[in-house]
C-alpha cells in the first residue's frame, strides 16, 4: 500500500484580509470510507509487465474512445472473452500461471479454465490502474452442486463499490442496474434464492436468464457465491510465481452451522486453518480503495484539512474549488484562509495509472 506525504500547502482562494469572519463545516453525504485492514499485497503498477501486456496485445484498441468507467472494464472482460477458449478439464495446461504465456497460447487455440480467466483478467484490469483482486467461490451443498469457481471483484470509482466480473462467461451480476458484489450476491441468494437480482452478459449488459453456454439458470449461477473466499494478497500478476495463499471469509451465522463442501468433501482448508482467516466485520471485506477521509479544524478564518485514503499505487490527491471546477494536485495536508461566505472543496485520488478515485465534498460556511 503506498503512500505519499507532501508539504502543507497553504491556498488562498481569495487575496488574505484581516477579518473576524466565523466558519462551520457543512454536513455531507460523502462516500464511505472502511480502511483496509486484512488484504496486503496490492500489485505494484510501476512494474514493467503490465506496460508489456498493455503493448503486446494492442489492448489501447479494445475501448478506444470510450470514457464511461464500467464500459471500459466490460470491453477488456470481453476482450479477455473473445481471445480464452474454456476448456474445465484437461491434465496439464500450457503456460498455467503465466500470464503472458497463457494469452500466447489461447490465442494459438489453447483453452483454459476459470482459474486461468482470474488471472488473466486480475492483469489486464490492473495494468489500466482499476484495483481488482482475485476470489474463489462454491455452492458448497453436499451431495449437490459443490464445485468450485474462480472470479474477480473489481473497484468501480463511479459507484464506489466492488463488483464481481466473470471473465469466463462475460457476466455479472446487477441489481436495480447496480453491479454487485460476491458478497452482496451471496446475501440475494440466501434470502430468496436471487429472486430480486438478474446476470448480465456482455459490454452491452444483456439480461440472460438462462447462460446460452452452459444452459444454467440465474438462481444456480448465484448459488455458487454461497461460500466466498477472497484472497489475502493482492499480488498474484507481479509476484508469480511466489504469490502467497491466505484466504479471507466473513464468519456469520451461515458459515458456523454449515459446512464448505468442494468436490465432495469438506473443503481443505478446514483441515489447514493456517490458510483461511475468519473475519467477523464485513467492512473488513469490502474496504474502499481510492476513497477519501479528512478531518477538518477551523480556527476562525483559516481550515486546515489532512486527506487519508488506502489507495494502491497512490501518486497524488487533487482538490478542485467548484467556484473555479480546476483540478490541481496537493498533498495529504492543506490550509486555506477564508475569505468568502461559503466554499465547496472537492477532492479525489489518482494513481499512478492516473485513474481518480470517487469524489470527496467538504463545504464550509460562514456563520
Amino acid at each position: 500500500m503506498k503512500t505519499i506525504s507532501l508539504l502543507i500547502v497553504t491556498i488562498n482562494l481569495l487575496m488574505p484580509c484581516c477579518n473576524n469572519k466565523k466558519y462551520i463545516q457543512i454536513a455531507v453525504d460523502n462516500p464511505e470510507f472502511k480502511p483496509n485492514t486484512v488484504f496486503s499485497g496490492s500489485e505494484d503498477l510501476t512494474s514493467p509487465k503490465f506496460n508489456h501486456l498493455i503493448e503486446k496485445y494492442q489492448l489501447d484498441t479494445v475501448f478506444q474512445g470510450e470514457t464511461d468507467e464500467l464500459s471500459r472494464i466490460l470491453l477488456l472482460r470481453h476482450w479477455i472473452k473473445s481471445k480464452v477458449r474454456i476448456s474445465d478439464f484437461e491434465e496439464s495446461y500450457p503456460g498455467e500461471g503465466d500470464v503472458e504465456k497463457m494469452l500466447d497460447y489461447a490465442l494459438s487455440g489453447q483453452g483454459y479454465h476459470c482459474g486461468h480467466y482470474m488471472k488473466i483478467q486480475n492483469a489486464i484490469m490492473n495494468a489500466y490502474g482499476y484495483v481488482t483482486r482475485t476470489l474463489g467461490a462454491g455452492p458448497g451443498v453436499k451431495g449437490g452442486p459443490d464445485g468450485y469457481h474462480g472470479i474477480n471483484e473489481i473497484w468501480l470509482n463511479d459507484f464506489n463499490k466492488w463488483f464481481l466480473s466473470d471473465a469466463k462467461y462475460d457476466h455479472h451480476f446487477e441489481k436495480n442496474g447496480i453491479p454487485l458484489s460476491a458478497m452482496q450476491i451471496r446475501d440475494e441468494y440466501l434470502k430468496n434464492k436471487a429472486a430480486e437480482i438478474v446476470v448480465v452478459k456482455g459490454p452491452d449488459r444483456i439480461i440472460t436468464e438462462i447462460d446460452p453456454e452452459t444452459g444454467t439458470k440465474r438462481e444456480r449461477r448465484a448459488q455458487t457465491y454461497t461460500w466466498v473466499e477472497f484472497h489475502g494478497y493482492n499480488n498474484m500478476f507481479t509476484a508469480w510465481p511466489a504469490h502467497k495463499e491466505m484466504n479471507i471469509m466473513q464468519e456469520d451465522d451461515f458459515t458456523k452451522n454449515n459446512i464448505w463442501f468442494r468436490d465432495g468433501n469438506p473443503h481443505w482448508a478446514y483441515e489447514k486453518p493456517e490458510y483461511r482467516k475468519w473475519v467477523k466485520n464485513r467492512d473488513d471485506i469490502e474496504w474502499t480503495p481510492n476513497t477519501i477521509n479528512s478531518n477538518v479544524e477551523i480556527n476562525r478564518n483559516k481550515v486546515s484539512i489532512k486527506l487519508m485514503s488506502n489507495t494502491p499505487n497512490l501518486s497524488r490527491y487533487e482538490m478542485k474549488d467548484s467556484a473555479s471546477g480546476i483540478w490541481q494536485q496537493i498533498g495529504d495536508s492543506i490550509e486555506i484562509n477564508l475569505n468568502k461566505s461559503r466554499y465547496v472543496l472537492i477532492f479525489r485520488t489518482a494513481n499512478i495509472a492516473g485513474v481518480t478515485g470517487p469524489e470527496h465534498k467538504i463545504i464550509l460556511s460562514e456563520k
